[in-house]
């Protein structure tokens, strides 16, 4: 139970990410901008995490290097820029809810590259958290529906195409990152190692895509502020307490806890910017709940 309380207290800061992330790119920020900032000071923080690791290169095997490079190149970059670049091609809604497949990609690469077990009662109780997991998105579903009747050729046309390509990236690089972070902490590497290679490769893959020009600066000082207290909670904290869970439970396990992560987001719209929920939502959040104890419980 103490790694699935991790997790969910991980998805919890994640929520308030969203209430310091969505306006910098509200305000005409590039997202590849506020990651590139995010990762650099990261790198920073953990820099002393690396140290462990050094030690370690000569016993590294191309699997550990393999692992790193899913977590930190695939996980933290590339899927970030995919997931961010999705909104330029598709409905914000509809991004949001093919995200919610990503639970399903952990488990798959959890049975074949962690060799977890998965017993029928898990995939059931799974299927009940995901479907709590819809409610909660009930909104994003409805303005869906709404979109397929006003315009169909919205979501069947070359640029949704892309779109697709760009959430399924995202959704399989963040389940990758969760499933091999998990195989990082098997083979005997800290929360602090893992993290400090983590934003390093991640910061590495992010060069390429960086814009070296006047975009790099934000346009007020107080964003610099902003993005330093948005990495402290969402970046530093929320990943360590991520990477404990991780560390006490099944990969399988903890995608499920995810689940959580948006939950938490609207709860916090809710009480800081007044976005109410409905029932639909709170139905949903307490099969989340439920589903989620009882998998804890069974320890599935």
């Amino acid at each position: 139970m103490a790694g699935t309380f991790l997790v969910i207290l991980a998805c919890l800061f994640w929520g308030m990410d969203t209430l310091i992330r969505y306006p910098l790119v509200e305000r005409g920020i590039n997202p590849i901008t506020i990651v590139f900032y995010e990762h650099c000071v990261l790198t920073l923080l953990f820099s002393l995490g690396l140290i462990p690791a050094i030690k370690r290169i000569g016993e590294l095997k191309l699997a550990d290097i393999f692992s790193f490079l899913i977590i930190g190149g695939v996980g933290s970059a590339i899927a970030t820029v995919a997931f961010t670049q999705a909104f330029h091609y598709l409905n914000p809604s509809l991004v949001i809810l093919l995200q919610k497949f990503q639970p399903i990609v952990v488990i798959f690469l959890s049975a074949i590259i962690l060799k977890e077990q998965v017993q029928k009662e898990f995939i059931f109780w799974a299927v009940i958290c995901m479907i709590g997991g819809l409610m909660i998105s009930s909104p994003d579903i409805v303005r869906f529906y709404d979109l397929l009747r006003s315009d169909l050729s919205i979501v069947t046309s070359d640029g949704a195409i892309r779109g697709y390509g760009l959430v399924g990236v995202s959704v399989l690089g963040w389940g990758a990152s969760t499933v091999f972070g998990k195989r990082l902490s098997m083979v005997g590497f800290d929360t602090k190692s893992i993290m400090a290679g983590r934003f390093l490769t991640g910061l590495l893959v992010l060069i390429p895509f960086v814009q070296w020009n006047q975009s790099l600066i934000l346009p007020q000082g107080e964003d610099y502020l902003r993005i330093l207290i948005m990495v402290l909670i969402s970046g530093a904290l929320a990943m360590w307490l991520y990477y404990q869970g991780l560390q006490r439970i099944s990969a399988k396990s903890t995608a499920i806890a995810e689940m959580f992560f948006p939950f938490f987001a609207i709860i916090l719209n809710w009480f800081f910017l007044g976005k109410q929920l409905n029932d639909w939502q709170l139905l949903g959040g307490g099969i989340l709940i439920i589903g989620s104890l009882i998998i804890q419980i069974k320890k599935y």
